[in-house]
């Protein structure tokens, strides 16, 4: 599974609805609608593959809502930026492997979603968006990222013990570039959270479930 910048991120607004959902306008995001139903779905997803229980409550619902407010803002810039779409297949490949880590089988697979209440579409639709989302940060903040040799010795010098315990017997030249790459996500992740924080600033978000604020 590719590595995620933070769960928060990894959501995506459906459209279906089911009969047991009464699917009203919960929040306006600039000229977008998060309905009932997408924070339903989103929550029981993000809970489905945290294997955590299915809480269906204010708290979370208000998580939720918050993800899928984070994914409309995101959405916006990938199709103003003209950013590319994963495939489908790309995102089949995520779920396959999921499936594969975390189930003996594709019945027990089967019986978890029931047991969530989604479909394995709409888990294909949520890595097609994940995979999406990762590449536009990546192509989006990455080349404003500029790591210097002394960070990388000083997160050596700072993270010493740690290191040798995850790869032990590992030199500092050996371990440069992955030093390298652990900071320069670390300064991508902070590039695009910046970036969101100023997008909600800016953005017009009504909420008319008050529950969600």
């Amino acid at each position: 599974m590719r590595r995620g910048v933070l769960a928060f991120v990894i959501a995506i607004s459906f459209f279906s609805c089911s009969a047991a959902i009464i699917d009203r306008i919960a929040i306006i995001v600039g000229d977008n609608i998060i309905k009932d139903s997408d924070i339903d779905r989103d929550l029981r997803i993000t809970e489905f593959l945290n294997e955590q229980p299915l809480t269906l409550t204010n708290a979370t619902r208000k998580a939720a809502a918050d993800r899928l407010i984070n994914q409309m803002l995101i959405r916006h810039e990938i199709r103003t930026g003209e950013y590319p779409f994963a495939s489908l297949e790309q995102a089949k490949q995520e779920l396959n492997a999921l499936i594969i880590h975390r189930y003996k089988n594709h019945l027990a697979f089967e019986h978890a979603l029931q047991r969530y209440g989604i479909t394995e579409q709409e888990l294909e639709i949520y890595f097609q968006w994940q995979l999406t989302v990762l590449d536009f940060i990546n192509a989006r903040f990455k080349p404003a990222v500029y790591i210097t040799g002394q960070q990388i010795r000083k997160y050596y010098s700072e993270h010493a013990a740690a290191l040798e315990r995850e790869y032990p017997g590992q030199s500092f030249d050996q371990l440069r570039d992955r030093i390298r790459d652990i900071l320069t996500g670390e300064q991508v992740n902070e590039e695009f959270f910046g970036w969101l924080n100023q997008q909600r600033g800016s953005a017009k978000i009504r909420y008319l479930d008050a529950s969600l604020q």
